[in-house]
């Protein structure tokens, strides 16, 4: 028996809540309405077309695009695919976009628009400036069916003459990908970013770099003896304390902290695996936070830019901050200490699983949902004895005042 369709109304719509992953919800005849982890509501029409399922079409987003109009450009697009005609050509006409999608940078933004919806902001700003540094400059002009692999190579060649090879692999992976949706769309049927090989670009090395106790010391007792902004000191600190990622740290939001429980529950869209992950903030870090919480000049972000209070600091500015610093630490970045976190940790015998856990790491089997109570207070016990060692690495040489952090006892 067919599944009866219950139709959307718009008391119902407004009470649909966003998820870890987005989800549609249908109103019949092919129209659904997905919910994104953003909480952004958007239409898209559902069709098969010469027997075969057909990439969704947008409609637009919610409210701006009301249900009846929503229903009306579904039953519209019925009539359009009953005659065997695809409805995207409409769609983008009723949607403003009746410019051609003849250019790779045209299709590039198309492509943004309908498969970038539901992506991290961290994903979609990597990818735009792959796109708007390296590629648009180069063949953004070019027909989309013209671009060779020759082209895509040239541009993977210049970005590495810049010493950024991993860069150009990135680069070169998101020329695929858009030329994967070009396909789709039976815009073109070859991949010209497909034929450059991506170990001929560069090789994805993991780093092994690992600091030494008296390194870990060494470099936050220069960080809290430099010129660098209170904030920014207090954000490399915590990057250590914390051991995430560095983008998790720098768009961190007020709102997902709760200092008294010492606990920080970043929301699945912010992290790399698209699940909401659990801090258990050391005491030293819950002090570091009160103090920013104290000095705050944004509402909404942890670390603000300079720029204005409604947007965090920019990926670089940890990085260039830490280069200004004249170091003798060698071959270190900031990724660094979330291996430098989990070795030495691991080298005090403490449990790896629940290590791995607090490095938001996905632990296969039954493991990796058994007992989350006992994984909770053991990471709790483990992040707390990391902040007591980091503060005993500082102490053994420590010439400059970086605050009266409690320790963990």
């Amino acid at each position: 028996m067919p599944k009866i369709v219950q139709p959307l109304t718009d008391t119902r719509i407004r009470a649909l809540r966003p998820k870890a992953a987005r989800y549609p919800v249908s109103d019949g005849a092919g129209l659904i309405l997905e919910i994104m982890p953003s909480g952004s509501k958007f239409w898209r029409y559902r069709y098969s077309l010469h027997g075969k399922r057909q990439s969704p079409v947008t409609i637009g987003e919610y409210p701006a695009v009301s249900l009846a109009a929503a229903r009306e450009r579904a039953r519209r697009y019925t009539e359009i695919v009953s005659s065997g005609v695809s409805p995207v050509a409409d769609a983008r006409k009723d949607r403003g976009a009746t410019k051609r999608l003849d250019t790779v940078r045209d299709f590039a933004g198309y492509w943004i628009e309908e498969q970038m919806a539901d992506k991290s902001a961290e994903y979609q700003r990597t990818t735009k400036r792959a796109l708007e540094k390296d590629v648009y400059p180069a063949i953004g002009n070019k027909a989309v069916a013209e671009v060779t692999p020759g082209d895509v190579l040239a541009i993977c060649d210049r970005i590495k003459k810049r010493g950024a090879p991993k860069m150009a692999l990135h680069t070169r992976n998101v020329v695929k990908r858009l030329y994967e949706y070009a396909i789709a769309r039976q815009l073109v049927t070859v991949n010209p970013a497909q034929a450059v090989v991506a170990r001929f670009v560069a090789t994805q090395e993991s780093r092994d770099r690992v600091l030494s106790p008296d390194e870990i010391g060494h470099v936050l007792r220069a960080v809290y003896g430099s010129s660098i902004r209170r904030p920014l000191k207090l954000a490399i600190h915590l990057l250590v304390l914390t051991m995430v990622r560095k983008s998790e740290l720098i768009e961190a939001r007020w709102s997902e902290f709760d200092l008294d429980a010492g606990v920080w529950r970043i929301p699945a869209e912010r992290m790399k695996k698209d699940r909401e992950h659990w801090v258990y903030l050391a005491p030293q870090a819950v002090q570091m936070l009160r103090e920013l919480h104290e000095g705050r000049t944004s509402q909404l972000y942890v670390f603000p830019s300079s720029r204005g209070p409604d947007r965090p600091i920019a990926k670089s500015t940890l990085n260039q901050a830490v280069r200004a610093l004249d170091l003798e630490v060698q071959h270190f970045v900031l990724h660094d200490f979330r291996r430098t976190a989990s070795t030495h940790l691991h080298e005090m015998g403490h449990p790896s699983d629940a290590i791995e856990k607090a490095l938001a790491h996905t632990i296969r089997g039954i493991k990796g949902v058994y007992n989350r109570a006992e994984y909770a207070e053991q990471r709790r016990h483990i992040l707390a004895l990391w902040a007591a060692f980091v503060e005993t690495q500082i102490d053994e040489g420590r010439k400059v005042i970086i605050g009266k952090f409690a320790n963990a006892g």
